[in-house]
């Protein structure tokens, strides 16, 4: 079956860095568009960067400059390197896959951003 996993979360001060990933099985993972979400608390769920089978990267304006996704299709993992992280960026992240009408999802790592 599918199964996406992330990992990479937990607590970091403002101004700090994580790295997630996502390592994906069950699917052809080359030719998946790859994306991380978010949620907030008492927020809707927002896109936060995704990534296409031919590697063009596409991110939400608050994050530009600060994150950056990547794909090893070799490992089937995508990566969301996350710099300059603000408390505003605390939130449950997820990974997930797309290809025509499948859709997947990974069930969550959490990031905390505080002092």
């Amino acid at each position: 079956q599918v199964q996406l996993v992330e990992s990479g979360g937990g607590l970091v001060q403002p101004g700090g860095s994580l790295r997630l990933s996502c390592s994906a099985s069950g699917i052809v993972f080359s030719i998946y568009a790859m994306g991380w979400y978010r949620q907030a608390p008492g927020k809707q769920r927002e896109l936060v960067a995704t990534i296409t089978s031919g590697d063009n990267t596409d991110y939400t304006d608050s994050v530009q400059g600060r994150f950056t996704i990547s794909r090893d299709n070799a490992k089937n993992t995508v990566y969301l390197q996350m710099n300059s992280l603000k408390p505003e960026d605390t939130a449950v992240y997820y990974c997930n896959a797309k290809f025509k009408i499948f859709d997947y999802w990974g069930q969550g790592t959490q990031v905390t951003v505080s002092s």
